[in-house]
């Protein structure tokens, strides 16, 4: 017989029949089924999903003022504060956003010749 016979036959047996051919596969060959069900679960850890990110003004690019004019609109801050970051980058120019406002921040920098990292 082969294995795709075998699989065939496993496949026509009712429950009551599987737990049946289980428990005797268990004692004929020594093992338990729950223990390879549990060393397969064991080391699967749920990974979170990210939901807060850093946007990061990389590089200004050639169009410095259109850059500043942007980060003024974005973060609210005055002429003098915002130029203070476009010269200081790398620099954040916003923490814990979505995704989504991250994605936003990004394009529009972009947009102007700036390189942005999102963190």
């Amino acid at each position: 017989m082969t294995i795709q016979e075998i699989i065939e036959v496993i496949k026509g047996l009712s429950v009551l029949e599987l737990n049946d051919l289980v428990k005797a596969c268990e004692e004929e060959f020594g093992v338990s089924a729950a223990a390879g069900v549990v060393v397969a679960a064991g080391p699967a850890e749920e990974v979170e999903e990210k939901t807060e990110f850093d946007v990061e003004l990389t590089e200004v690019g050639g169009n410095k003022v259109k850059v500043i004019k942007v980060v003024r609109e974005l973060t609210g801050l005055g002429l003098k504060e915002a130029k203070a970051v476009v010269d200081e980058a790398p620099k954040n120019i916003k923490e814990a956003v979505s995704k989504e406002e991250a994605n936003m921040i990004k394009e529009k920098l972009e947009a102007e010749g700036a390189k942005v990292t999102i963190k």
